[in-house]
């Protein structure tokens, strides 16, 4: 259903594939794109792909959502596991589609019930792996 304030809709695959990357790790990544007022799945990361797999995987000049589960050790020598959620509105893209998806993230995000950091990246640089691991520490 269509929330009044965004006018957008979110196809029931995107929380449906959501839970199955956060309960049962089917996926490395998911992208999202809106596409007819409605936020729906583009693109789905198989466990053993890799950061510079899901990098690839946004285009140049147009927006997208997206989460990554990133494994990680902590200093202390644990296994950890943390979801991103990333908002990718990358310069090149056009004004109208930044608006939309700046407009709609919000309501995105939450029905993606697990999300534990954001990002926002308007180039490759500002979610390099670095910086994910950074904020996942």
């Amino acid at each position: 259903m269509p929330n009044s304030a965004s006018g957008m809709a979110v196809n029931d695959e995107c929380k449906l594939k959501f839970l199955e990357l956060k309960t049962k790790r089917n996926y490395r990544f998911i992208i999202f794109k809106i596409e007819n007022q409605e936020v729906v799945v583009e693109k789905l990361g198989s466990p053993d792909e890799t950061y510079d797999d899901f990098n690839e995987s946004f285009p140049a000049d147009e927006c997208r959502y997206a989460v990554f589960d990133f494994d990680f050790i902590t200093d202390e020598n644990c296994q950890k596991s943390k979801i991103f959620f990333i908002a990718w509105s990358p310069d090149a893209s056009r004004v109208r589609s930044k608006m939309v998806y700046a407009s709609s993230k919000d309501r995105f995000k939450r029905e993606l019930d697990g999300i534990q950091v954001e990002l926002q990246a308007t180039d490759p640089s500002e979610m390099s792996l670095d910086i994910v691991k950074g904020r996942a520490l």
